[in-house]
This record gives structure tokens, sequence and C-alpha cells, in this order.
């Protein structure tokens, strides 16, 4: 009798052995959908003929569908399971991704945008979650540094992927999002295949979409830093993903699409190791590096438009990645260190609500001024902007780390 158990046991280890790459797959190919528009935007730009705030409306818009997952559909996959959860999660990538490929103007970019955000929001929730529940109980501290590090790859190579099929292969805005519906349609069939880890499901009646976000008084001045920090690590990320294939091309006098996204591989791709290699750097101390290097990251950036230095913008690229690497995890981790046992979802929640707003807030004002006052102007107040910001929170987490 305990032959088949152990067969069982060894068929079902080799599963979850599948099941961990599968789930950080899944991840790494939602936010990938995000990023495959950043070599896109001088082509869509040139297309249907829109203006510098029209497209960093369409890049910022992609936050609606990730507040509405977050708001409304945060704890989805607790109660009907990560499987439910996750290939809902694919369906609206899927979905998204065809209404880009029949783009004729600015609304079905906007409408796709919105989709991808949603798909993002529901499928990143619910992977992270079942890492955690995929591994042991001892190794699960290494979901957060899985499920963030994959986020940071998918993102890297979506825009690696499109920006080297925009230059070098025909149907510049069409095969991208070919090639990218066959990469979800792998992923989905692995997904569906892949062990559920909630017990007992439930129905779809049992979901509330009733907005679950909130910071407790005793916490609210510890608070502020990972807030900030948050805001300001994925503000940069907006700015490269939204902005800086605009900089090449203007100031950098680069129109490459596969070196826009080649730069954007850069950051996504220093982010990555920068997780992997700095998880042991204690929370406090990884949000408060994180805060530091934000200023003199952004003085690089600038520079380097300034001067239309390619080396230099490669240089500040790297700072960038490792600011977001350290930013997002060091502010996440403290958020989770503050934060009281039965709040702790509301208050994590409130954390990617100020990551979200960084990643769409900044760039739409990048585009407002940039229109009016041209890019050096947009970015030296942007500079500016995330400078005052990490001096406040620089202020507030010393003072709180004592």
């Amino acid at each position: 009798m305990g032959f088949p158990d152990l067969a069982h046991k060894q068929e079902a280890a080799r599963g979850d052995a599948l099941a961990i790459p599968t789930v950080a797959a899944m991840i790494a190919v939602l936010f990938a959908g995000s990023t495959v528009l950043t070599p896109l935007y001088i082509l869509y730009k040139q297309q249907f003929g829109f203006s510098q705030i029209t497209l960093t409306l369409i890049y910022a818009v992609y936050v609606v569908g990730n507040l509405g997952a977050l708001l409304l559909f945060g704890g989805v996959s607790d109660v009907v399971g990560r499987r439910p959860a996750a290939l809902a999660a694919m369906i609206v990538a899927i979905v998204s991704a065809i209404v880009f490929l029949f783009s004729e103007n600015v609304l079905s970019l906007d409408i796709a945008r919105i989709l991808s955000g949603l798909g993002i929001g529901i499928g990143a929730g619910s992977g992270t979650a079942w890492i955690a529940e995929l591994l042991s109980r001892a190794d699960r501290s290494r979901a957060s540094v899985i499920a963030t590090s994959t986020n940071f790859l998918g993102l890297g190579f979506g825009a690696l992927v499109s920006g080297l099929l925009a230059q070098y292969e025909p149907w510049p805005l069409r095969l991208v999002f070919v090639t990218y519906l066959l990469a979800l349609a792998v992923v989905t069939i692995l997904v569906w295949r892949t062990r559920e880890t909630v017990a007992k499901p439930g129905s779809l009646r049992r979901i509330s979409i009733r907005p679950q976000f909130s910071v407790p008084q005793e916490i609210r001045p510890r608070f502020v830093a990972p807030a900030v920090t948050g805001f300001g690590a994925m503000a940069l990320v907006g700015f490269y993903a939204a902005v800086a294939p605009s900089i090449l091309a203007q100031q950098l006098h680069e129109a490459n699409h596969a070196v826009a996204g080649a730069l954007f591989f850069e950051l996504a791709i220093v982010a990555a190791a920068s997780i992997v290699v700095l998880m042991r750097v204690q929370s406090n101390r990884a949000m408060l590096a994180a805060l530091g290097l934000m200023i003199p990251s952004v003085l690089l950036v600038v520079a380097a438009e300034i001067s239309a230095s390619m080396a230099l913008m490669i240089v500040a690229t790297a700072c960038c990645g490792v600011v977001a690497a350290l930013g997002y995890r060091g502010g996440l981790q403290v958020v989770n260190e503050i934060a009281p046992k039965d709040r702790r979802a509301k208050v994590v929640s409130s954390f990617f609500i100020c990551c979200f707003v960084g990643n769409a807030l900044p760039v739409i004002g990048i585009g407002i001024v940039s229109t009016y006052a041209g890019s050096i102007a947009a970015s030296l107040a942007f500079a500016g902007i995330i400078i005052v910001f990490a001096l406040v929170a620089l202020a507030f987490g010393v003072k709180h780390s004592r």
C-alpha cells in the first residue's frame, strides 16, 4: 500500500516543481503586456497624430485597470481559488491584446490599456499568493522575491521583444501582438493544468467588491516613508516606460525602436537582479537607500538629456533600476512590518495605491509640461518633485527608524 502513496507524492512533487515556474511565467507575461507599447508609442503617435499629452494619458490610463482590480477584485482569488482568478486574468489580457492588435484610434488604445491593467491587477495578486502556497512553509519568504523579480523580468522582456520586432520585422503594430497572444495562449494552458491551492473555493456570490484600503492613525507617520518610496520608485518606472522613448528620439536623436526597448530592458533587468542579490538587506535600510539614491539618479537622467549623452543615460538607467528594486521591495516589506495583523491587507492595498498613483500622475505632468515648455523643462520639473518627495520621505524614515 505504501508504494502507490509514494508514487502519488512523487508525482505531486513533480507537479509543484512545474507549478512555481508556471505561475512565475504567468506574472511575467501579464506584466510584459504593460510595456509592449513602450517602443511603439512613437509609431502610434505618428500614425494617429496625437500629442505628447495624449501619449502620456494612454500610458497612465492603465492605472485605472490596476486600481479597479485592487479596489474591487483584490480578494477574489481567496474566494474562488487561485487558478480560476489567474485564468480570468489571462483571459482579460488576451482580450486586451486583441484590442491592441486591431486598434485604429486612441479610444481603442485606452480600452486595451485599461484591460491590461485590470488583468495585471488580478493576476499579480493571485499569482503571488499562489506561489507562497506552493512553496514549503519554510520557504514562503521567497514568494515576494520570486513575484517581484519576475514582475520586472516581464516588464523588461515585453519592451525588448517589442522593440526588436518593431524595428526589424514587418507590421510593427501587428506582429508584436500576434507574438504576445501566442505567449499568452501557451501560459494560459499551463496555468489551467496547475494545481489549485485553495482548499474549498467558493462561488462568485461570496465575492465582496467593497474597496478595502485604509491606514490606521497610529501608524500613519511611519507609513509616509514607504508610501513615498513606492510612489517615487514607480514614478521612475513610469518615466522610462512612457517618456524615455520620446527623449531618445528628440534629445538623443536615437529613433531606433529596439534601442528604446533595450533601455527599458536595462532598467528592468537591473531591478530584477537587485531584488535577488540584495534580498537579505534589511527592509528599512533598503528603503532608505532607495530614497538616498533616488536624488542622484534623477539628476543623472536630466544630465543625460541635457548633454544628449547615451553613455550617461545608460548609467542613469542602471541607477534607476537599483532604486526601483530597493524602493519597491523595501517599502512593501516595511509596510508589512508596521501594519497591524488584522489590518495588513488594507494597509498593503493603500501602499499599492501610492505606487499606482506614482506610476501614472508624474507621467501625465511630464506630458503637459513638455507640450508647453519642452521636454528638458518637464524632466527638470519631474526631477525636482522626486527630490523633494525623497527628502521628505528620508526625514520621516530616519525619524521613525530610531
